[in-house]
């Protein structure tokens, strides 16, 4: 198979890109604008497509840690420090919103923001959005990581977290590695432990998200918070 660089330019993603708009490109092909070059044998839309295919998705691969990248064959440390940048920058994009305006206002942003960070994760990890007086995103960060099912955390820790950032308000979000986004009685428990104990500091507990494999739950959106 022809290297990306020896394809007639009707043909190149680049060009095409140009020519037509990013949307008309395929997954493959956009990462190999941005790999711009394959291996022996395996041009850029060819690698794109098997990282892809590797890691089981878009969602995944830019979502994966340096290591997982950097241990596929024909990416080294600029095609990973590439891929990481456009995850960052995804990231931020979402986030962007979350701390320049109310996120109750935003609630489907918080859950995109949300669904980002977990949905592609294999074991539980649980985060907490931590919120101003106006609730706006102050913080983003993981107060738990577990295993296929469960994920230990501890309110004390929470709230501790919560005064570090000095934070009016959180919204706390946990991913199901099983994909269903059905709050468990132990998720209902520990919503109730939590608003009980950051109450005692003044602090609100605005909503839990569940996320799944397709959806986010919210339990402030079935009277659960």
């Amino acid at each position: 198979m022809p290297q990306l660089r020896q394809s007639p330019c009707n043909e190149r993603p680049r060009e095409r890109l140009l020519r037509h708009g990013a949307a008309a490109l395929t997954s493959a092909e956009l990462l190999a604008i941005l790999l711009r070059t394959g291996t022996r044998g395996r041009n850029a839309v060819r690698m794109g497509h098997d990282l892809i295919e590797h890691f089981g998705g878009l969602r995944p691969l830019l979502s994966a840690e340096a290591s997982a990248l950097l241990a596929f064959p024909g990416i080294g440390n600029a095609k990973t420090c590439e891929l990481l940048a456009v995850q960052e920058l995804g990231r931020r994009a979402l986030e962007e919103p979350l701390r320049n305006g109310c996120t109750l206002n935003q609630p489907e942003r918080v859950k995109q923001y949300c669904a980002m960070r977990l949905a592609h994760l294999r074991v539980e990890h649980c985060i907490a959005l931590f919120l101003d007086t106006q609730l706006q995103l102050i913080d983003c960060m993981e107060i738990a990581r577990g295993t296929l099912s469960h994920a230990s955390v501890y309110p004390r820790e929470v709230v501790r977290a919560a005064l570090s950032h000095h934070a009016a308000a959180l919204i706390l979000a946990h991913n199901h590695p099983s994909g269903l986004a059905e709050p468990s009685p132990a998720d209902i428990a520990l919503t109730r432990q939590l608003k009980q104990a950051l109450a005692l500091v003044d602090v609100r507990l605005l909503d839990h998200l569940v996320v799944g494999a397709t959806e986010v739950t919210s339990l402030a959106e079935r009277g659960q918070v």
